[in-house]
């Protein structure tokens, strides 16, 4: 498919729509506001599910492209992972195409997961889109994670023991790699709220089924969040409290640069050093964010590994007799009195039948 196919080019008629939805209208100006400050190039790209939530983004972000020029690109994963997952995936191109939302379906060919599904669907979608960001040198990607997301990420952190970082790590902008910045512009906006956007416009959306499942904690926790909310602790105070931790997140990031500057030297784009002396010289937490913030991007992985895991590499490494440890899909070893982090390069194990084979070849 060509290039042009999948930019906007149409002249948008869904301000004729804002002009009769003034609540909807004032929703659109509060996204603008955000985006116009986050993105700063000609081209953006965003992610859409078929949800309210991605569909409300889909819409805004046509409206937004149209206003000031830019080319937007709509993304679709068909990740495979359910039997009708190829079906949806056209269903919602069907859906914004009535719109004149052109869209793109970007297919996973690789191997299917049996386990952690909602955890592998998540880096299978940021694997496909992230790629075809790169091949068409997209430095931007908007997502649709809103006030509820944000909400129930942060009781699914606290349920696993996250430090500071975990509990306010839903930021309106990130460096996903080198190349990408991710952007949450409706991190402002309640679900309910985005719900009635997209059956104003649209008159539909997905309801994703794993919505109802009860194996899956981020479902259980929307039930606890209304049982919360009996006992006095509504939406607006929890904001406040990840609010708070976000700003102390933001202070921690700045001695967290600091420490590296100080301490860190890249050798490659896959290896680097850091000094010993970063034990010495500062705090435990400044010391957690670095090694955290290291293994994931030197691994090139979304997230970094579990807390838990991090602080108990930080311990070893701090002995005398350290030498070498893997972790997160990076390999930690001592050099003169350096720690060296580079990618771990998995070799793949060749079948037995081949090896034996060539062992019976080289007795001839």
């Amino acid at each position: 498919m060509k290039r042009k196919n999948l930019i906007v080019t149409k002249k948008v008629k869904s301000t004729e729509f804002l002009t009769k939805e003034p609540q909807i209208k004032k929703f659109y100006e509060k996204f603008k506001k955000k985006i116009s400050k986050l993105v700063n190039t000609e081209d953006f790209a965003l992610g859409v599910s078929g949800g309210a939530d991605s569909l409300c983004l889909a819409f805004f972000s046509k409206l937004y492209a149209s206003e000031s020029k830019k080319k937007m690109h709509t993304l679709i994963v068909d990740h495979k992972l359910r039997k009708d997952s190829s079906v949806e995936a056209l269903n919602v191109q069907k859906v914004l195409k009535k719109k004149d939302i052109t869209s793109k379906v970007l297919k996973w060919k690789g191997k299917i997961p049996k386990k952690n599904i909602q955890g592998n669907a998540r880096k299978i979608r940021y694997s496909l889109i992230s790629s075809y960001c790169s091949n068409n040198n997209i430095k931007y990607l908007l997502v649709a994670h809103h006030m509820d997301d944000q909400i129930e990420n942060f009781f699914i952190r606290l349920f696993r023991g996250s430090g500071l970082t975990g509990l306010s790590s839903m930021s309106e902008s990130f460096d996903y790699s080198r190349k990408l910045k991710i952007i949450r512009p409706l991190l402002d906006f309640k679900k309910k709220d985005l719900e009635y956007i997209s059956t104003k416009y649209f008159k539909t959306y997905i309801k994703d089924p794993s919505n109802k499942d009860e194996k899956y904690l981020r479902v259980r926790i929307r039930k606890y969040r209304k049982n919360m909310e009996m006992e006095g602790l509504d939406t607006n105070k929890i904001i406040k409290t990840i609010n708070n931790l976000l700003t102390a997140n933001k202070a921690l990031t700045y001695y967290k640069n600091k420490a590296l500057k100080n301490h860190l030297s890249f050798l490659s784009k896959n290896k680097c050093l850091i000094n010993k002396k970063i034990f010495s010289d500062e705090a435990e937490e400044v010391i957690f964010k670095s090694f955290s913030d290291i293994l994931s991007l030197i691994s090139g992985k979304y997230y970094p590994p579990r807390s838990k895991k991090i602080v108990n590499l930080i311990r070893r490494v701090k002995k005398n007799n350290f030498v070498k440890s893997t972790l997160g899909g990076c390999v930690i070893e001592e050099k003169d009195s350096l720690i060296l982090i580079s990618k771990e390069v998995k070799v793949k194990k060749k079948p037995a039948s081949l090896i034996n084979k060539r062992f019976y070849k080289n007795l001839r």
